[in-house]
């Protein structure tokens, strides 16, 4: 598919003519949205239009194994790429409520429009009509999509087979949006209707346009998983402190943080990232010292805390981004747990005396987590785990094991899940660091 180009503001086929170049890209060159997006996928869209190109991209990628069975029957041998991911999107929309024949003659304009797909607009026309004429329950009795098996397998192997259907079961629900408080997380759940979790995020089920949202331009909260809120909370960082908030961008972490009165420094190698963190500090009005570089050359020391969100394979964040079980085969795991064991030695080593280190990764993967917390106790002698800083407000003991703190997609199902997050508390001893 090619970029999309602006067309009339209705007729809805710019947004999803660019939501197939975003599908396109995850399931044909292995890209995840947020970097064809970084790229320029949407920047000539209008702003609605780029937020329903996203939303739309972002559900079908959810929904794609079930939108294959649904075609299936209709399907005598399947057509290219391009065209598959059209009858991908056209049944999804369908069926989550779309009325068919807007669907059905947008995608078959759009498919008139390419040289590789327009002899193809018959057989999307008739195949999206039979979509549209299914039962409206047909589309909830096909099962959750399962993860992809480079991903199952070793999810299985550490979690359980059952464990891990119940979080494909979340992960194809759309998520709720998660809320961190500047200030009364309690006044501010009141205000917005939302619901005030147990480890102190607001939830909210309907949220509409973001920045819509009573509050934002004030700066009175950001956007952050509840999940990745609990790691600045294990840290319980206090006014006064020295703080290294590593790999810090695009905030979150960082913000709160700086909320607690600490003297907060926030370092990540990309600058385009930071750009994002320096706009959430503006509107939020909270303060940290923003460098660029890489963390392992990073070299001052000193910190009285250091929080260390290591690149990570993000597997626990699917729920959020479906693309990455499509665009990602797994193969570019292993340097990357060779990289968290570097980073956490380095971090180390930039504490002070009595410092402590939080490591975490938002990653389902034992090797990301639990493994990286066992390896790091062999190779430093006299380092402390500390379980006891994990109990927090809202968290389960059983979520506590021997190496730290465990989340998962399928915790707070009922409430919509939250994504997955290995978090543990390092205190280096007398003979380390």
């Amino acid at each position: 598919m090619t970029q999309a180009r602006a067309t009339s503001p209705d007729d809805g086929i710019a947004a999803r003519r660019a939501a197939l170049h975003l599908i396109e890209q995850a399931t044909g060159a292995q890209r995840l949205l947020s970097e064809s997006i970084a790229a320029g996928a949407l920047e000539r869209l209008s702003p609605p239009d780029r937020a329903r190109a996203q939303r739309l991209a972002t559900q079908v990628l959810r929904q794609l194994p079930r939108a294959d069975r649904a075609l299936k029957p209709f399907l005598v041998k399947q057509p290219p790429l391009a065209v598959r991911n059209a009858l991908r999107l056209g049944a999804v929309e369908i069926m989550e409520g779309a009325a068919a024949h807007g669907v059905v003659n947008a995608m078959v304009q759009i498919m008139s429009k390419g040289k590789r797909t327009q002899s193809y607009k018959g057989l999307v026309n008739a195949v999206l009509r039979k979509i549209g004429e299914q039962p409206a329950e047909a589309w909830a009795r096909l099962p959750a999509p399962k993860l992809p098996n480079w991903l199952r397998g070793p999810l299985v192997e550490a979690w359980g087979r059952k464990p891990v259907e119940a979080m494909e079961a979340v992960q194809v629900q759309v998520p709720p949006l998660d809320l961190t408080a500047k200030g009364d997380a309690a006044a501010l759940a009141a205000t917005l209707g939302g619901e005030l979790l147990p480890t102190g995020s607001i939830r909210l089920r309907e949220a509409g346009q973001v920045s819509a949202l009573p509050g934002f331009a004030a700066g009175d909260w950001w956007v952050q998983d509840a999940a990745a809120a609990v790691a600045a909370r294990v840290l319980d960082a206090r006014p006064g402190e020295r703080v290294l908030d590593l790999c810090a961008a695009p905030g979150g972490k960082t913000m709160q943080l700086a909320a607690t009165g600490a003297d907060v420094t926030a370092l990540d190698l990309s600058e385009a990232r930071l750009a994002r963190l320096r706009e959430n500090l503006d509107r939020t009005g909270l303060a940290a010292r923003v460098v660029q570089a890489d963390a392992l050359e990073f070299d001052e020391t000193g910190f009285d805390a250091i929080l260390l969100d290591a690149p990570c394979s993000a597997t626990g964040t699917i729920r959020r981004h479906p693309d990455l079980p499509h665009a990602k085969d797994g193969s570019e795991f292993g340097a990357l747990i060779a990289l968290q064991a570097e980073m956490i030695d380095h971090a180390l080593g930039l504490l002070k005396p009595g410092g402590r280190l939080v490591f975490c990764t938002c990653s389902l993967l034992p090797d990301e987590g639990e493994v990286q917390v066992e390896e790091a106790l062999a190779r430093h002698p006299g380092l402390v785990n500390d379980r006891e800083v994990l109990a927090r407000p809202g968290i389960a003991p059983d979520w506590i094991g021997p190496e730290g703190l465990r989340l998962r997609p399928d915790f707070w199902a009922e409430r919509g899940g939250m994504d997955g997050f290995f978090i543990a508390c390092l205190r280096p001893g007398a003979r380390d660091g």
